[in-house]
């Protein structure tokens, strides 16, 4: 090998060597230990979160196997899901909308217009729950819970208000369970008004205007009216009653009276259902008697068990408006007599306003 670049590659040599031996041979004693950098902006060391619920516990406080097959068992026996009332000829027409079947009540709860539905089907539980909000414990994914509007409150007002507020969750209910039609005294004028269908009258199940005390025929009496939305009931509101630690059958039960009527054993409380009862049918035979009311009766033909033959007999289609002119008076008498009797809580919803109702209104039939 060339002399020189021999001895270039052992001068490079020891170069390297020198450069590493300095880190030890020449490196100065250890400095002092730094101070400690200063805390974050706030201040303080940081801390960690604290860990939230597990997100399934809250999806299964509804959607655990037993729970929510207990709730669709009571739904499925309600009046809600089955018969007529649930979906039947109403169910696509939209004159009946929105509350008589699924598709109508979901299309009204989202803003569209009344129209025929060709193949309605009966309420389940995503007519009245719509898709989750928040997924807390809290979210009970009602599709409506404001205040309710006053059908036709458009043409009419009930003393001066268009909407029901019964707060909440009760609110939903109130969409549907109202008159739909205003009494006598604010779509008519004088002293008669005339009957053109064997239909008129309050909506059946016209609870709402009974529980707040809004919308029946208030005939002038000795017995005072109380103020709308007085009624402790209306406070208790519908869930508060009909929905007893969830139930979804909507029966009321004795229990949720028990709370506030301590030892209530059943739903005639001190008697009101009794009184109530004797107020419709005394109303009922004067409204008949003054042929402003008549029993309709169905023949049919059934299957006789004991002889095997086939038999005629008459079976009541319930007491209908006589179609023809009347006086107000005895118009707004059956107003108030049909739809006490179809609200069906025999006073229960109101007993101040019911009992007010029937006394002055027998009272007013009793003059004419």
């Amino acid at each position: 090998m060339n002399r020189f670049r021999t001895n270039t590659l052992l001068v490079l040599l020891a170069c390297f060597v020198l450069v590493f031996a300095g880190c030890s041979l020449f490196e100065g004693p250890e400095g002092p230990e730094g101070k400690d950098g200063t805390d974050g902006a706030d201040g303080t060391d940081g801390i960690d979160g604290i860990d939230g619920a597990d997100g399934h516990v809250t999806c299964l406080v509804c959607h655990s196997d037993e729970n929510l097959a207990q709730k669709q068992h009571e739904f499925a026996a309600s009046q809600h899901s089955s018969g007529d009332i649930a979906v039947g000829y109403a169910g696509g027409r939209s004159y009946c909308y929105p509350c008589h079947s699924h598709e109508q009540f979901v299309a009204y709860s989202n803003g569209f217009a009344p129209h025929n539905i060709s193949n309605p089907t009966a309420w389940k539980c995503s007519t009245c729950h719509s898709l989750h909000t928040t997924f807390e414990y809290e979210d009970y994914a009602l599709r409506l819970t404001e205040a309710a509007s006053i059908w036709d409150g458009g043409t009419f007002l009930l003393k001066g208000q268009s909407m029901f507020d019964i707060e909440g969750n009760s609110n939903l209910c109130a969409n549907c369970h109202q008159s739909r039609r205003a009494e006598p005294a604010l779509t008519g004028s004088g002293d008669t008004f005339e009957i053109t269908s064997p239909h008129y009258g309050p909506h059946h199940g016209a609870q709402t205007n009974v529980l707040v005390g809004l919308g029946m025929a208030e005939i002038a009496g000795s017995t005072a009216y109380p103020d709308a939305y007085s009624a402790a009931h209306a406070e208790v509101a519908c869930v508060g009653c009909h929905m007893n630690e969830g139930d979804h059958s909507f029966e009321p039960s004795v229990e949720s009276c028990a709370s506030c009527h301590a030892g209530a054993s059943d739903f005639d409380i001190g008697g009101l259902q009794t009184e109530i009862e004797a107020l419709l049918e005394d109303l009922k035979g004067k409204l008949e008697a003054k042929g402003v009311i008549h029993e309709e009766i169905e023949e049919v033909f059934e299957l006789d068990p004991e002889t095997g033959d086939i038999v005629q007999v008459a079976l009541s289609d319930g007491y209908h408006p006589v179609i023809g002119t009347h006086d107000m008076v005895l118009v707004r008498a059956f107003f108030n007599w049909v739809g006490l009797l179809e609200d069906r809580s025999f006073g229960v919803h109101n007993p101040d306003y019911v009992k007010a109702l029937l006394e002055n209104t027998i009272a007013a039939v009793d003059a004419l």
